[in-house]
């Protein structure tokens, strides 16, 4: 049976002054539906579209996810996009918006703005900005939003889509003449060009082990290099790419992209696990215990700081013909 899906047609939440209430009696059973979420190897996961997305959704994770937002933000300079929109927008969708840092955020810098998040997971905070609102919901099935948006904004989404050109395809359908999609993400598996990565490196054999496994469900998770030629195949022009980079720890000399190691280093130890357990267990056959021993070779790895390894990463926006 297809979970419910909530939208803004069924499940009627609306704004009293700074409050939110439901309207629709069927919401309060969505809501008890899509938080009891799938308990698995001792952490939660979503259970709308159940076992879609692999991550997980507990505390853990998300303090992970709050801490990753840092990195991000150190990555492009404070900002939190590299388009036109970082001077401001009307009507803003955030796909995957996880614990909504980035709505929220959004939303605070930019209070004329209207900023959507929309994730599997209500896993949000209550108390967010007024302009700023939340919806669990499933963006490979179909939209119904009712109005188009000027801005459209996505992070950290390799693996979790199957069809990304149809993903863009919604998006450019759902952007007002003259709006903007932008995509950041990291590529995957991690490189090294000094030869201080031998080739049974375990931080090599984690993210090649992850683009495996994402490959094997159709979700692949090495799709970063090729947001620039799928954003323009969908239709948009004035395309950019923008290119950094997260060393895997302090090895580099430049301070800048040490710092930035710094912190890659420290968003590994802590996410190895988050973003594996479910994927090795699920899709290799790998028991938790498995998983959890390779983890801690990873981090042990990672610790050490020998290897000089690294992810380049990507933020390709472009904007739609008027």
């Amino acid at each position: 049976m297809e979970p419910a899906r909530q939208t803004q047609s069924d499940a009627h939440v609306v704004k009293d002054d700074d409050s939110y209430y439901a309207v629709d009696d069927s919401y309060e059973a969505l809501k008890a539906f899509i938080t009891n979420y799938r308990k698995e190897n001792g952490r939660t996961y979503h259970r709308l579209s159940d076992g879609k997305y692999h991550g997980p959704n507990d505390e853990l994770e998300q303090d992970r996810l709050d801490f990753a937002h840092s990195l991000w933000l150190l990555t492009w300079d404070g900002e939190l996009c590299n388009c036109p929109k970082r001077d401001g927008a009307n009507n803003v969708l955030e796909l995957g918006t996880g614990t909504g840092i980035w709505a929220m955020e959004y939303a605070d810098s930019y209070p004329e703005a209207t900023v959507l998040g929309v994730d599997l997971s209500p896993i949000q905070p209550g108390v967010v900005p007024p302009n700023c609102y939340f919806e669990a919901d499933d963006v490979e099935q179909e939209w119904e939003y009712e109005e188009p948006f000027d801005f459209i904004f996505m992070r950290a989404m390799v693996g979790s889509f199957r069809d990304w050109p149809s993903i863009l395809a919604k998006a450019y359908d759902n952007l007002e003449p003259g709006g903007y999609v932008e995509i950041q993400d990291n590529e995957f598996p991690v490189r090294c060009d000094d030869n201080t990565m031998p080739e049974d490196s375990v931080v090599l054999k984690w993210t090649e082990y992850m683009v495996e496994a994402t490959e094997n469900i159709g979700q692949p998770i090495d799709v970063a290099p090729s947001f620039k030629r799928l954003v323009e195949e969908a239709g948009f022009v004035d395309v950019e790419e923008r290119i950094a980079y997260w060393p895997v720890g302090t090895w580099p000399k430049d301070p800048y992209l040490k710092e930035i190691g710094r912190w890659c280093q420290s968003s590994m130890m802590q996410g190895i696990d988050s973003i594996c357990l479910a994927l090795f267990t699920r899709v290799l056959g790998w028991k938790k215990e498995e998983v959890l021993v390779f983890c801690a070779h990873v981090r042990n790895e990672v610790r050490k700081g020998n290897v000089h390894g690294y992810f380049p990463v990507y933020c390709v926006w472009g904007r739609k013909p008027k």
